[in-house]
């Protein structure tokens, strides 16, 4: 099996999960509550490297993944709905799948909210200014509420790449740069 293959399998079991954990809080009107338990999650995954082995390494059993996730998930203060969901995934296997999980939790929520993120890549840190005016300006041609997920690559020269859903706009140095040699190298 491909590393592909397992991702697109992670996904779609992620977004299984996902849908049901999302179809029950919208019913409890808790949508607001969800997201916040959401971006703690996400950054619990991207900062404990204790918690991305628990639920990738085949090591520990199922009960202990259920224990280990259902006690992270009662500190963290997590809904009985995504406390529950955490634990059916340990008890099927199927903790590898958080990371997916979380992403498509974020993009119902986004969608549910009338919201959209913006991946920003630029050559320099954005001031809060610049952030400002880039988001009142994307907020207007999508017209919807948008937000920035901002990241700095040094390489870009100069300028910046943004990408809001299938639309790409790059503004960078090195993209234009590489016009230029292509357009010389037409003419020579």
């Amino acid at each position: 099996m491909s590393v592909a293959n397992n991702a697109s399998i992670s996904a779609n079991i992620a977004g299984r999960y996902a849908q049901a954990v999302f179809d029950l809080i919208r019913e409890q009107g808790a949508v607001d509550a969800l997201a916040g338990q959401v971006e703690s999650l996400g950054a619990a995954l991207k900062d404990s490297e204790d918690l991305r082995k628990l639920i990738a390494s085949p090591l520990f059993s199922r009960e202990q993944q259920e224990n280990a996730i259902g006690a992270i998930a009662g500190k963290m203060g997590l809904s009985p709905v995504l406390t529950n969901t955490l634990r059916l995934m340990a008890q099927n296997r199927r903790l590898f799948a958080l990371p997916q999980l979380v992403a498509r939790l974020g993009e119902l929520i986004a969608e549910a909210r009338g919201e959209v993120t913006a991946e920003v890549v630029s050559a320099a840190p954005l001031s809060a200014e610049q952030e400002r005016k880039l988001t009142e300006t994307l907020a207007a041609k999508s017209g919807k509420t948008v937000k920035l997920n901002t990241r700095v690559d040094e390489g870009l020269i100069g300028g910046m790449i943004v990408k809001l859903g299938s639309q790409m706009i790059d503004s960078s140095i090195r993209s234009k740069l590489a016009s230029l040699q292509n357009v010389m190298k037409e003419v020579g």
